[in-house]
């Protein structure tokens, strides 16, 4: 009978040697248990470490209550990560950030999140970082991280490669569920967003790329950090202030402005034969007006690729009250458009 290191090939007889330690997926798992300890809320049952996360949805309190589930990413900002120093910790909010604000545009609250992690080979420490990232972001807008998964794959990536993804998992009531009674009329509030928040990023990268730009630079608009470090900005977290409106019935649709744009984005909101007008959006982030001049990118692609300053739009009757609240929360609010009966899906004017 052969020796069993023949079918891995010359000589190598471990699983070590083939590049994976189950020593370092070990301590990671332990290092990542009291960081998903102290995102738990009502509902959690057991701990990290088992083959499945149990929740028992009557400690949510809901009388008749609707699951929503969102996965998502953060796209190639993963590549400027590697490249930005400390960038990881961050990261670790945006893929929250990307499903959480997801689950909100339903009405759903945030339950559970999990993240799936994939490597060329496990950097104990430098992991570490993005899931404590993780775990901040789920203890900011009360969600659990409940698990996930974390894979050493060496041959598919390489050593410092990497990906990573998240689920999460929200409730609603059934009779809340938005959105719902969206009327001619209604304004349509936009929130501010932090910057680029994690969708364009191939688009920022050829431009860094093309540009020969350092990413340690001082920001151009910014000088208090590099280039990198603006670049990365975490994308916002727009969760209580939502689920505030949400309570108080102000909110009769929201739409998350992510990948497309408003363009892309705040139509999928709307019942058919309805139109959103946009008459008065807020200016830009200096971020924005940088990367269009250096590329000479036109205006209209630009707006189908970012979210140029609007993260999230509300839909209300009450456009007043609204913004007065989103304010009370520290949110940079103002009405931007209207709701009108029409063909056309979004209106730009």
């Amino acid at each position: 009978m052969p020796h069993y290191r023949s079918f891995l090939g010359g000589g190598v007889s471990s699983y070590q040697e083939a590049g994976v330690s189950i020593s370092n997926g070990n301590e990671f798992v332990e290092r990542i248990k009291p960081l998903a300890q102290r995102t738990t809320r009502p509902g959690v049952i057991g701990s990290l470490g088992g083959f499945g996360a149990v929740f028992d949805p009557k400690q949510t309190g809901m009388r008749d209550p609707l699951f929503v589930s969102t996965t998502d990413g953060v796209g190639t900002k993963l590549e400027l990560a590697k490249q930005v120093p400390g960038s990881l910790y961050t990261l670790g909010q945006d893929l929250v950030a990307m499903c959480v604000n997801d689950l909100v545009c339903m009405g759903a609250t945030p339950l559970w999140f999990l993240d799936y992690l994939s490597v060329g080979q496990l950097d104990v420490e430098l992991y570490t970082t993005l899931l404590q990232g993780v775990a901040e972001a789920c203890s900011a807008v009360d969600c659990a991280l409940v698990g996930g998964e974390t894979a050493e794959m060496p041959g598919v990536y390489q050593p410092k490669d990497f990906d990573v993804a998240g689920f999460s998992v929200g409730a609603v009531e059934r009779d809340t569920l938005l959105p719902q009674n969206v009327a001619a009329g209604d304004s349509i509030v936009g929130i501010a967003s932090s910057g680029i928040h994690s969708n364009g990023f191939s688009l920022v990268r050829k431009l860094i790329q093309d540009h020969q730009l350092d990413l340690m630079q001082s920001s151009p608009w910014d000088s208090d950090k590099t280039l990198g470090e603006s670049l990365m900005t975490p994308t916002r977290l727009y969760v209580k202030p939502i689920l505030a409106l949400h309570q108080l019935r102000l909110c009769r649709a929201a739409a998350h402005i992510t990948g497309g744009g408003l363009l892309g984005n705040l139509p999928r909101v709307l019942p058919a034969g309805f139109t959103a007008r946009i008459t008065n959006l807020m200016p830009p982030p200096p971020v924005f007006t940088y990367l269009q001049k250096l590329g000479t990118i036109a205006p209209d692609e630009m707006r189908q690729v970012f979210n140029m300053g609007v993260g999230m739009c509300i839909v209300t009757n009450d456009p007043h009250n609204t913004i007065s609240i989103l304010s009370q929360m520290g949110e940079d609010a103002q009405v931007i458009g209207e709701i009108t009966t029409g063909t056309e899906p979004i209106i730009f004017e």
